[in-house]
């Protein structure tokens, strides 16, 4: 059995099977009620922001109070709400969806995390490694990965399975 590793494009679907805007309208629609059940259940505020880009729903959900959100925008709740929520619109719309939920800004920082997890895979690299492996993510982030290596000069690709996937960068 060979090794399951592929390049950037590889963690991003095929153009044929990119959903239309009007899918990805109603899947936000769905996420966003879902999401909106799951706060008055926890009796939490937050506004909800829909968009539509890439491909993906991304819904956002925001508040004024700076703690009242805390709890949900750590890395791991967004991650299991995202999937929940996920499996929410797949049941109403009988389709799989890829939708992203940032929940306080927290993708903003995750991506910034991801920022410095790449600077120090590249200086890794300067100064004399082959390569550098980052530690496991979720496609979506191994995707911001390709794009933060790709933009610094260098190359990635994906490699492993599973829960164990992960990105390892080399020089071009």
């Amino acid at each position: 059995m060979t090794e399951n590793t592929d390049v950037i494009a590889a963690d991003s679907p095929a153009e044929d099977d990119s959903p239309t805007l009007d899918q990805l309208e109603k899947e936000g629609d769905v996420a966003a009620d879902y999401i909106e059940e799951f706060l008055d259940i926890c009796d939490l505020d937050g506004d909800i922001d829909i968009d539509a880009r890439n491909g993906r729903a991304y819904v956002s959900v925001n508040s004024t109070d700076a703690g009242s959100l805390r709890l949900l925008s750590r890395p791991d709740t967004v991650n299991a709400l995202q999937e929940l929520t996920r499996l929410a619109v797949q049941n109403k719309t009988g389709s799989f969806s890829r939708l992203i939920l940032d929940i306080g800004g927290s993708r903003e920082a995750r991506q910034a995390e991801l920022g410095v997890l790449v600077t120090r895979a590249i200086e890794r690299i300067a100064a004399g490694a082959t390569e550098a492996s980052l530690p496991p993510m979720s496609s979506y982030e191994r995707k911001l990965v390709h794009d933060l290596v790709s933009e610094h000069g260098y190359v990635s690709e994906s490699t492993g399975e599973g829960r164990d996937r992960h990105t390892v960068i080399t020089a071009a």
